[in-house]
């Protein structure tokens, strides 16, 4: 590591991490930091051998938000049973991997070469059950389902990601998979049924763990010298592609479970990519009608030396139209988020780069006017009743975006920002507002809610997160701070506070 984290070693050709067992957990987090790190102008690569699952549903989102899946494959023997034991809770393989793990030891030294006695025997098979009954679950219920019975079933926490490289134990082939929830139905189809006796129990769970140098050999030599057909007479090559991949990876063209789960992945992945390609055309489409909405922010301001918040508050008629386009954009957005709670859309659709700024720059610009609009019509509280669901889901997409971009540090902004950042300032206004009039009235004490907005708008200041607009003459920010100041003045004559030199001094100005 300390030759690939060397400045002068970094254009260096890109560096494959390899490891088996848990050898192969090392490499993947090795893997990973580098990746985080952005050491390397090329990214790493990891491959890895038997290799227990790394990581919980958090950290494979995190991998898709990232792109980073591309960088992982982890191949696996149809009957190592290591790297299906953590989809069983801990508590359920502990006590016989603490027995078979000497006995393991011993096998891999090359130190043992006699059979195992029936304790070991024994323990193996425990093991083995206890991941089958508990891979089978995750297989007839499927990810989502298991969500819904939290609580009822217990389920491991270990998700995977990357490409799995499926084997047969006798070498005769390999496929390949990278959608998360077909790789947890294989790694049940793929291995010995708890129901099925087998003499060899020890063999299925153990033997092949250690053995993937001649699988992969074999694996190696099958693709070279090619494979014949099965059943050339199939109905189609798309079946006859399915029936080639389970033959490959010893499961059997007639294991219906397994060529359905197959199937049912390869039609959800079409559907998945035609949703995706529809809703790409409907967003170029709609990105007229931001930059419609853009204009009428800019003619607010030029024209009118209003905020556009403040005229769509007041929703003149020449504000109908951005009504109009508001709802159109609305609707798009609501659609959007629905077929994506459906899970009409890819497992790593949230993560993605182009739907996150999208998703954030349709927010910045629009909420505010989803905002005037509530304020005009109701005296409620936005930020508690009024807020739609589409603004909460995109700001948590962007946010976890942001939790892995500000850990690599963000560029400091040298003036302010086109839209203020955060979409729900408006809000935050207006309520402070209304406990700035019961304060003028005497209603109420003071509220810690009118300091702790001066703290926040000085922040967004200096960080340049806040939108020049704002300070127009007539804005109703500048109508609060106004009173504000003066009710503050009025209290106490000396008063003084970081946001009143930004305000005095008229920084936004520069």
């Amino acid at each position: 590591m300390q030759i690939y984290t060397d400045s002068k070693q970094r254009k260096l050709k890109p560096i494959i991490f390899v490891g088996h067992s848990l050898g192969g957990a090392v490499a993947t987090l090795a893997t990973l930091w580098v990746l985080e790190k952005r050491l390397r102008q090329s990214s790493p690569f990891c491959i890895t051998f038997g290799c227990p699952l790394v990581g919980n549903g958090r950290l494979h989102e995190a991998v898709g938000r990232e792109n980073w899946a591309g960088n992982f494959c982890h191949v696996v023997s149809q009957h190592d049973i290591v790297p299906r034991m953590l989809l069983a809770p801990f508590e359920s393989i502990a006590e016989p991997l603490v027995a078979i793990l000497p006995y393991w030891h011993s096998i891999m030294a090359n130190d043992s070469k006699n059979a195992p006695d029936s304790f070991i025997q024994d323990a193996c098979r425990a093991l083995l059950n206890n991941v089958w009954q508990h891979t089978n679950t995750i297989a007839n219920y499927g990810l989502d389902s298991l969500r819904e019975l939290e609580g009822v079933i217990k389920r491991s926490p270990y998700r995977p990601f990357g490409t799995y490289m499926f084997c047969s134990g006798e070498g005769e082939g390999a496929a390949c998979i990278n959608n998360s929830e077909t790789v947890l139905k294989m790694l049940h189809l793929t291995m010995p049924s708890n129901e099925k006796p087998s003499d060899n129990i020890v063999k299925h769970c153990l033997s092949e763990h250690i053995g993937y140098g001649s699988v992969l050999k074999r694996v190696i030599q099958k693709s070279i010298s090619g494979r014949r057909i099965a059943k050339p007479s199939s109905e189609s090559s798309y079946k006859m592609g399915l029936s080639l991949q389970l033959e490959a990876i010893g499961v059997g063209a007639q294991n219906d479970n397994a060529q359905l789960a197959l199937q049912r992945a390869g039609n959800m992945e079409n559907k998945h990519n035609t949703n995706v390609a529809k809703l790409a055309v409907e967003l170029s489409e709609k990105q007229c009608i931001m930059a419609e909405l853009e204009w009428y922010k800019e003619r607010c301001e030029k024209e009118n030396g209003v905020t556009y918040y403040d005229s769509f508050k007041k929703l003149d008629r020449k504000d109908i139209d951005a009504n109009f386009r508001r709802a159109k954009l609305a609707e798009f957005w609501d659609e959007l988020i629905s077929m994506w709670k459906r899970n009409e859309l890819p497992s790593d659709f949230q993560t993605q780069n182009k739907w996150i700024n999208a998703g954030t720059a349709y927010r910045r610009l629009v909420e505010p006017l989803d905002i005037a609009y509530y304020y005009r019509m109701s005296k409620g509280n936005y930020l508690s009743n009024g807020r739609a669901t589409r603004h909460k889901v995109l700001q948590t997409w962007m946010e976890e975006k942001e939790k892995t971009r500000s850990s690599r540090g963000q560029k400091v902004r040298t003036k302010f920002a086109s839209l203020t950042q955060d979409s729900c300032f408006w809000a935050h206004l207006e309520e402070v507002m209304k406990d700035l009039e019961n304060l003028n009235q005497a209603q109420h004490p003071m509220p810690e809610s009118l300091e702790m907005f001066e703290d926040y708008v000085t922040k967004m200041i200096n960080d340049g997160n806040i939108s020049a607009d704002v300070f127009l003459e007539g804005s109703s920010f500048m109508d609060w701070w106004k009173e504000w100041k003066e009710y503050k003045q009025n209290q106490f004559p000396e008063w003084n506070s970081p946001l009143y030199e930004i305000m005095e001094n008229e920084i936004w100005t520069r």
